[in-house]
């Protein structure tokens, strides 16, 4: 890819998604354009860039965002902070607490906010009315995320218990395939959000905010736009869990570091 189309590129999706590429994702912008171009027919990067920008309904420019986006993640990853909130939970509920209200801000194909479903479900009282509000910016992985199927290879974090108690099995060809049971769906409600253009489209008073391994995409400028949003929007006392590589150190006063990761508003 010339320098200059690059460029364009790295300006069109910062500017739309907050997401910093470095010179060095060249080769690796080139490949996840390179298979959208290949749908389209298309051989020069050039003439793909030019789609984009004329595009006035804004469909190709998600559709670039899709490619672009890193969707790395399975079921319970980084086990210690589904720990945590089974601790918080569980007190909370027992405290007789009767809403909760969770939002995972980078719920790539679902993985994440059903962890949380599950992991909630264990602990809490059935009295308790929870809302997971699960977003993301790709509008390819939310399609997967609300349908909630996966394969087999796909569920292997998940114990065996929970595993029979939380999904239904697919049949004859489809027998290596599982869906989240519709306990589980109607916990979670989907929505796309760019976390690079705030105010969010939710309410305020969350008890928890899941935002991991995202921020490692950004600038220091947006991750402190970022925290500041969340801040916000969390109840007193409420929490934030961040990725294990990323810290927020020198981002926000109000927020006191509890554990690696977890950060809870002062």
């Amino acid at each position: 890819m010339d320098k200059a189309v690059f460029d364009k590129f790295r300006t069109l999706i910062f500017s739309t998604s907050g997401i910093s590429l470095s010179e060095q994702k060249e080769a690796l912008v080139s490949a996840r354009i390179g298979k959208r171009m290949r749908a389209l027919k298309m051989d020069k990067f050039e003439s793909y860039l030019k789609v984009v920008e004329k595009d006035q309904t804004g469909e190709e420019l998600k559709e670039l965002l899709n490619a672009i986006s890193t969707n790395v993640t399975h079921f319970f990853r980084e086990n210690r902070h589904y720990d945590v909130m089974k601790g918080l939970i569980g007190k909370w509920s027992q405290e007789g607490k009767t809403r909760m209200r969770i939002w995972c801000a980078a719920c790539s194909t679902g993985e994440e906010p059903y962890s949380i479903a599950m992991t909630a479900l264990e602990v809490m009282n059935q009295k308790i009315s929870l809302d997971i509000i699960a977003s993301d910016i790709s509008t390819k992985v939310l399609q997967v995320a609300k349908f909630g199927v996966y394969k087999d290879t796909d569920i292997q974090g998940i114990d065996e218990s929970m595993l029979k108690k939380y999904f239904e099995r697919g049949v004859g060809k489809a027998d290596r395939l599982f869906r989240t049971k519709k306990q589980l769906r109607n916990m979670v409600t989907f929505h796309q959000i760019n976390l690079s253009t705030p105010p969010y489209p939710i309410e305020s008073g969350l008890d928890i905010i899941f935002c991991r391994n995202v921020m490692i995409y950004f600038d220091q400028n947006l991750r402190q736009i970022l925290i500041q949003n969340f801040t916000k929007m969390l109840k007193k006392d409420g929490y934030l869990f961040v990725g294990m590589a990323e810290s927020l150190s020198n981002l926000h006063k109000e927020l006191a570091r509890i554990e690696p990761s977890v950060y809870q508003k002062q």
